[in-house]
């Protein structure tokens, strides 16, 4: 008699149903096929303790297991579950009616118990898509997998109570409904730092207006003290709220790596990603030998920030120039090719000096114009010609810190971003892209066409400061947003010339 249960195996942020065929023939020996590795293989000796410690028998004959489809290979702990299950069917100790209809994940302890599994969410949205109704998970995944419709999550705590599930004891496990869509739009914003609390700095608020209206990348060049830290930490709370499309796709992408709250569902916040100046190219865009999602990929419809930019080793730098440029990141090896979604805000912050303080009001620069230059060189010119926006960070006087009242909240510039975000919105309905930081070139033709004084102001400002073609570009990219964001159908000379300040790090005179 051949058994079958079923389960999943995650590739990138996709999962495949895996078919677990259970037999058991003449001998003594446990044989494992379907290309397992290590992890699946040990699955036997967690088995057996736990039959042990809850007192069920494991088959005293030869058990062949078989994995399909054979040519994938079955990685990780979370086959236990299905495996025991499977054993416990093939050897009368379980009717094996209800399992045809249910896919089963997680990890057993000597003792029985269930641990945690990664990628619950995709495994539960290809259950459903494949037709089965139940879902049996560990209870610390169950309200990651019920955002599921249509799909009837089981929590499960122990191999024991899985058993008598099967068995006929339905309220051995406890059914999980998912959040409805009003708790979801509830929760979304419900962020713990405002912009209001951040006193002067009005540029460098407007410059990140423009920023979230758009979706450009922004850097701030400033000494230190001076607020970059804290402004790009409160970036996220300006941009729009999450979209049910946007929060499935985020929450999948850090459900794989295992980086989800304890017992939380569906993110409902943009992520914000700040890794260390000495973080790897690997760690950064995805990979290692078994393919997994980079501090680009878990930035996904959010921010990543890169603090202190120039310390950042220059490969590290250069691997995200084309995710830069292409919203995703694609990971090859000999064996397979894992794609993963890389479409982020990328906020970088820099000294202006090895000192920190070139042009500082107050204290005095100890560089010379070449420390300066060298400095700057650290970061390639094509890497900073992919960022939009660069502003200069200056410190806030005490009498204004003293003095100036709060300023505008979040929620005030928020409502000006989704304002121009839905003009964007309308503009690129059915065309693939979202925010103005994502149009082709086609589409900046077609959509950043200027007056003739408009044109006459950006062929001053390219010669002057010898402004490549892509900061061409870029500058368009920002005016349409600046344009957007005061409701102007046309780009006017007033939203070129504040598109022009911000490129500081493009100006000739800036570090002499």
């Amino acid at each position: 008699m051949v058994v079958k249960t079923y389960s999943s195996a995650v590739q990138g942020i996709q999962a495949q149903t895996i078919s677990i065929e259970v037999a058991l023939t003449s001998g003594i020996k446990l044989y494992m096929v379907g290309l397992p590795d290590n992890a699946v293989k040990e699955s036997e000796h967690r088995i057996r303790s736990s039959f042990a410690a809850n007192d069920y028998s494991f088959p005293r004959r030869a058990i062949v297991i078989n994995m399909a489809p054979a040519d994938i290979r079955k990685e990780g702990s979370a086959y236990d579950l299905p495996l025991a299950i499977g054993i416990m069917a093939a050897s009368g100790q379980l009717p094996d009616q209800g399992l045809a209809d249910c896919v089963i994940m997680g990890e057993l302890s000597l003792d029985g118990t269930l641990q945690p599994i990664r990628g619950a969410l995709p495994i539960a949205i290809q259950a459903k898509e494949e037709g089965f109704k139940r879902l049996i998970v560990p209870e610390e995944n169950a309200n990651e997998a019920a955002v599921v419709e249509g799909l009837e999550v089981y929590a499960a705590r122990d191999l024991k109570g899985v058993v008598e599930f099967f068995s006929g004891k339905n309220d051995a496990l406890t059914r999980v409904q998912g959040g409805s869509l009003d708790q979801f739009l509830q929760a979304r914003n419900a962020y713990d730092i405002d912009f209001k609390d951040v006193k002067g700095q009005e540029t460098v608020k407007r410059a990140m207006e423009v920023a979230a209206a758009g979706g450009h990348n922004l850097i701030m060049v400033g000494p230190p003290g001076a607020g970059k830290t804290m402004l790009a930490k409160r970036l996220p709370t300006i941009l729009p709220p999450l979209t049910l499309r946007e929060a499935l796709e985020t929450t999948k992408i850090h459900s794989v790596v295992g980086r989800l709250p304890h017992g939380k569902g569906l993110m409902t916040e943009r992520p914000f990603r700040n890794p260390h100046h000495t973080i790897s190219d690997v760690a950064l865009v995805g990979g290692g030998t078994t393919p997994q999602p980079g501090e680009i990929s878990l930035a996904h419809n959010g921010v990543l920030f890169l603090d202190e930019l120039p310390e950042f080793k220059r490969t590290v730098l250069e691997v995200m120039r084309q995710p830069l440029e292409e919203r995703r990141i694609c990971i090859s090896r000999a064996k397979s090719t894992v794609e993963y979604p890389a479409s982020f805000m990328l906020v970088a912050s820099m000294n202006p000096c090895p000192c920190g303080y070139y042009n500082h009001p107050t204290k005095e620069c100890v560089c010379t114009p070449a420390m300066v230059q060298r400095y700057l060189n650290k970061i390639s010119g094509p890497l900073l010609d992919r960022i939009d926006i660069h502003v200069e960070v200056v410190p806030v006087p005490f009498e204004h810190l003293a003095r100036v009242p709060q300023g505008e909240s979040s929620a005030e510039i928020r409502a000006r971003v989704e304002k121009a975000r839905e003009i964007q919105a309308t503009r690129f309905a059915d065309q693939g892209i979202f925010c103005n930081a994502q149009m082709s070139t086609p589409q900046l033709q077609r959509y950043c066409q200027l007056t003739p004084e408009s044109l006459k102001m950006m062929k001053t400002a390219m010669e002057r400061f010898n402004l490549s073609a892509r900061a061409y570009d870029r500058i368009l990219k920002v005016s349409r947003t600046i344009a957007d964001l005061q409701g102007e159908p046309d780009i006017l000379p007033s939203h070129i010339a504040e598109a022009i300040q911000y490129r500081t790090l493009d100006r000739e005179d800036w570090a002499n």
